[in-house]
């Protein structure tokens, strides 16, 4: 599911998601337009300090996602471990615990609200020669597989 770059419509996807599909992970994928060829795992999404105007020139009341929520949520995944864990040839993997206070950070916060922390967030390159439609699929099924297990191993 294709989010908008608005914040209000993208919480209410995220939250239709967490009420309607009931998914065991939730995995959003955003671009990091300055990253080349890099995956960035986010850690973490953080409430507070969402200032810059959306496609539609809004921010959110009180530049945060939830008035009553806690100033970060942690993702139940182990960003850490699965960095450690993981590689994909052609392709850097680092580790984040900032998503950049903006859509994409704000949707990882809503989704771990929501989500009671069962959520992911995977930044990635833009398309080029070298990363290609094909090459990000594969690379990004490596990882959400390697979460999966995560979940289950949770789970047991």
């Amino acid at each position: 599911m294709q989010l908008p770059v608005v914040y209000q419509k993208a919480k209410e996807q995220v939250c239709k998601i967490w009420t309607t599909l009931q998914p065991l992970l939730t995995v959003h994928v955003g671009l990091a337009s300055s990253a080349t060829a890099l995956i960035i795992l986010e850690q973490c999404g953080k409430n507070k300090g969402y200032l810059e105007r959306d496609a539609c020139g809004f921010h959110p009341e009180g530049a945060c996602c939830m008035l009553d929520g806690p100033e970060k949520i942690e993702s139940t995944i182990n960003m850490k471990t699965l960095w450690k864990n993981i590689s994909v040839e052609g392709i850097e993997i680092i580790l984040s615990r900032d998503a950049g206070r903006y859509i994409c950070d704000y949707t990882y916060y809503t989704s771990l609200y929501y989500g009671n922390g069962r959520a992911a967030f995977i930044h990635v390159p833009p398309l080029s020669e070298s990363v290609t439609a094909e090459f990000l699929g594969k690379a990004l099924q490596t990882i959400i597989l390697a979460m999966l297990e995560q979940c289950g191993e949770q789970r047991e």
